[in-house]
């Protein structure tokens, strides 16, 4: 069935002040509280799954989730629907200690292969080693600005050596110079997660000599979901990966809106750096960059 009400106030600010309103009550109908069957297959044949939930001091993070093909399940609890995952963030993941328990979690599932991803909201609840996630949002993304990649190698399972920071270090900002694609998580004033994708040829996110992150906000499906959040919650988190080597770099922080921007931006301040390696055991290849990326 379809959601009732898809839009929060956030949102419809965000959308009216970029004169999207009709188009986002067009593209809005996508967005359901079921998973179809197709969607069902495309998530059980996924090996990652991208998360957004708040810690114990209500910082966003975004964070990875490995599994085999299979440990991401479509299905039905009575009448509503749950996404199964079979897995949990690491144990050093800043996330960890949230997902004890019941937690607001945003998600965004993706094939680099295809260039197809899959958002769900909901509520997720700890079972055995894993998760439940009961839907309250599901919608399938276009693909543009998604770097294609081929899956190299699934290499045994190491552990993870974890190193926090205040301040971007040579490292990190090299890791973001160079990235093509990062993750953000945001919150609804309601408390309602949402995790999406951000992409680019090298160089579109840029570090700001005074430590501060930018990038455009290149044009999208027209729901202003992230930007929408950040109109209510200026906490928010960003997950940059290594495809090559597994290494992931999270960064929790504050962000907002640059309206005046000739693209429409997006600043980011950091508060809080964790560099992991080893976080993920998928190797991948090099990027074949998306032709809707703006050189």
């Amino acid at each position: 069935m379809i959601t009732t009400s898809v839009f929060h106030e956030g949102e419809r600010a965000a959308q009216e002040r970029a004169g999207l309103r009709a188009e986002a009550d067009r593209v809005g109908a996508i967005v359901r509280d079921t998973i179809p069957p197709a969607a069902a297959a495309f998530l059980a044949e996924r090996p990652m799954l991208f998360v957004a939930g708040a810690d114990e001091r209500d910082r966003m993070w975004a964070s990875l989730l490995t599994g085999r093909p299979g440990f991401l399940r479509a299905g039905f609890d009575g009448e509503h629907e749950i996404v199964s995952v079979a897995a949990r963030p690491l144990p050093t993941d800043p996330l960890a200690a949230a997902l004890t328990g019941p937690a607001q979690l945003g998600a965004i599932a993706i094939d680099p292969s295809t260039r197809r991803r899959m958002r769900i909201n909901g509520v997720a609840e700890p079972v055995g080693d894993g998760l439940r996630i009961l839907v309250d949002q599901a919608y399938a993304n276009c693909p543009k600005y998604l770097q294609r990649r081929e899956l190299l190698d699934v290499e045994p399972a190491a552990a993870p050596t974890v190193t926090v920071a205040d301040a971007l270090t040579a490292r990190h900002r090299a890791m973001i110079g160079g990235a093509d694609t990062f993750f953000i998580a945001t919150s609804s004033a309601t408390g309602d997660r949402d995790a999406s994708h951000r992409g680019g040829n090298p160089g579109f996110v840029r570090v700001r000599p005074d430590g501060r992150l930018s990038w455009p906000d290149y044009p999208g499906n027209a729901m202003m979901m992230t930007i929408g959040n950040l109109e209510q919650v200026s906490s928010a988190g960003l997950l940059f990966l290594d495809w090559s080597n597994g290494t992931t770099l999270q960064l929790t922080g504050r962000a907002s809106t640059d309206w005046a921007a000739r693209d429409r931006a997006v600043v980011f301040t950091p508060e809080e750096i964790l560099l992991t390696e080893q976080a993920s055991p998928l190797r991948w290849s090099e990027p074949e960059y998306s032709r809707f990326n703006p050189d």
